[in-house]
């Protein structure tokens, strides 16, 4: 059991100034202000200095950094991944696969199963294939399929923790439907549906809207589309990619303002070109160039493909832009956490894990610890 002297503990629902925050094995023990006083256990506290603790983040939405991808059979390649973005704060993370086709798809599935009972990753999200040929941003449009039955179940397994679903399609809601009855969370995305299909794709089950605005058909005054369903229906989370470059920072203030801090995740959707130089990578089967933090394909539509965000920078541009550090922790890690039902992780709390971010006077990461061990 260690205690920790530090300049900040960020809570559910508070900022604890002159903190400090005590860790028993892989779990949080306690925590509270040094005024306040602290706990008697006959060691000498650690000093870690004017940090502020954030818990752990949480990434829903994430495809690859470091140079290597999720969209892979081997498994060393993806704990690549999972390692690169825990460096910067991620400690709970959801693998997200592009299109391929199903026999890929699930032994990919099966790989990355592999890492789950490690603890490596969370789950897998599935973006694709079933999605709107008009909105497929960086998904090969020649292997997009209806969601049927037979295709939906062959992908589906305990590993698949959401699925990505243009509700308009060809049995786009009976496949939500199906989703759901397997346990795992039906997303909208990448879609061209009206108002009301969207508004029927979350009565059919979807509770999330995958990276909302992008992908998706745009707002209109006289047709809101996908964009105002999933602004107006409160069932629905939106995820966020806060970049500055897929969303200007004021479309994220219109969000906020319209569905609130709790119905919002921030995201990367990061590729495997995050963290690397400039260049030509790749996502899928998909070519991307990536020149000063943007990765569009390299050929047809030029379309922007995932980004080249990590969590922390996410964050950072959410308290930079006026967002309390309380609302842009539930929106890193409370927020995303609940909605999967991952109750042990996403907020700093007396017996969940203790996964903790400290961040520097610049939001900078300083240093991570995931279940009580500190990441080298």
């Amino acid at each position: 059991m260690t205690t920790y002297r530090v300049g900040r503990v960020v809570t559910p629902d508070d900022v604890l100034e002159n903190a400090w925050i005590q860790v028993d094995g892989e779990d949080i023990r306690s925590f509270g202000r040094r005024s306040e006083g602290m706990p008697a256990d006959g060691k000498r506290p650690e000093d870690l200095g004017d940090v502020t603790v954030v818990p752990g983040f949480v990434d829903i939405h994430t495809h690859g950094g470091g140079g290597s991808s999720y969209s892979t059979t081997d498994p060393e390649e993806a704990r690549k991944v999972a390692a690169f973005h825990a460096g910067h704060g991620t400690t709970t993370t959801m693998a997200s696969l592009v299109t391929a086709s199903l026999d890929d798809l699930v032994a990919q599935t099966a790989c990355l199963a592999e890492l789950m009972e490690d603890g490596v990753v969370a789950g897998v999200h599935l973006e694709g294939p079933f999605l709107s040929t008009a909105r497929c941003g960086a998904h090969e449009p020649s292997l997009l399929r209806p969601p049927l039955k037979d295709d939906v179940a062959q992908v589906l397994s305990d590993a698949v923790k959401m699925v990505t679903i243009a509700p308009e399609l060809e049995n786009g809601l009976d496949a939500i439907r199906q989703v759901v009855d397997a346990g795992a969370v039906a997303a909208l995305g990448h879609t061209d549906a009206t108002y009301e299909q969207m508004v029927a794709g979350a009565d059919a089950g979807a509770t999330v809207a995958t990276h909302l605005f992008n992908g998706m058909r745009p707002f209109h005054h006289r047709d809101p589309g996908p964009v105002g369903a999933a602004l107006n229906d409160e069932r629905l989370l939106l995820e966020v990619i806060n970049d500055g470059m897929h969303l200007d920072p004021q479309v994220v203030r219109v969000a906020l303002a319209a569905a609130g801090v709790n119905r919002i995740a921030l995201i990367t959707d990061a590729m495997m070109a995050t963290g690397m130089p400039n260049g030509r990578y790749h996502i899928g089967s998909l070519e991307v160039d990536v020149q000063d933090g943007l990765a569009t394909l390299a050929h047809g539509s030029h379309s922007i493909a995932g980004s080249t965000l990590t969590m922390d920078v996410a964050f950072r541009n959410a308290v930079q832009s006026g967002v309390s550090l309380v609302d842009a922790s539930r929106m890193a890690s409370t927020t995303p956490a609940q909605t999967f039902g991952w109750y042990d992780v996403g907020s700093i709390e007396t017996g969940k894990r203790a996964d903790l971010v400290l961040l520097d006077s610049e939001y900078a990461v300083q240093k991570v610890m995931r279940a009580g061990s500190w990441l080298d």
